[in-house]
């Protein structure tokens, strides 16, 4: 049995004992280790998380958050290049949102002057529902940072993008953000 290294946290992905690390792991979740998985899980739960979130109703989200994995699981032989594995996860992320979205039933949206409900909560969706609008690009690394408190390098890290590249979505993601809300606070 192949021994399982630990992701080298103090180097990323991006070197080379990073990446041989996650190739380990990849090929130990390959050969059917659960506990390797469990740990990829973990490193790449948060980046699903935001990317689904940017596109399906939140009440879809962990189940397809779920989905992916499973997917990703099931199919991870397929994957050349481990060092591709961040962005290879976020494609099927991607790809079953919308497969997701194609399949799913119109469903009637309560409006929003209902009375009761949080304030803040009201606000958040509101703001959920600009970021949703925001380019792929500007949207997936907002809502990692944003709602799942990911560091520009963890993002870096997770879905493959250059640290410059993050650096620049989440500052113009930003900008187009704040432009977006405050016409739609001026409506």
């Amino acid at each position: 049995m192949e021994r399982v290294l630990e992701p080298d946290r103090t180097h990323g992905v991006f070197s080379p004992a990073g990446r041989e690390a996650l190739a380990v792991t990849i090929r130990a979740v390959a050969g059917g280790d659960e506990q390797a998985f469990a740990r990829l899980y973990g490193d790449y739960v948060r980046m699903v998380h935001a990317i689904v979130l940017g596109r399906v109703p939140r009440r879809d989200v962990d189940d397809l958050v779920q989905d992916v994995f499973v997917t990703a699981y099931m199919r991870i032989r397929e994957l050349r290049d481990p060092a591709a594995f961040g962005g290879w996860l976020a494609t099927i992320a991607r790809n079953r949102t919308t497969d997701h979205l194609r399949q799913s039933r119109d469903q009637l949206e309560l409006p929003d002057d209902l009375p009761g409900g949080d304030p803040i909560e009201a606000d958040t969706f509101a703001v959920l529902e600009v970021i949703r609008k925001l380019p792929e690009a500007y949207r997936d690394t907002l809502l990692m940072r944003l709602v799942e408190g990911m560091s520009g390098h963890e993002i870096a890290e997770r879905s493959g993008l250059t640290p410059a590249s993050v650096r620049v979505n989440l500052h113009r993601g930003m900008k187009m953000l704040r432009e977006k809300l405050e016409w739609h606070g001026n409506e």
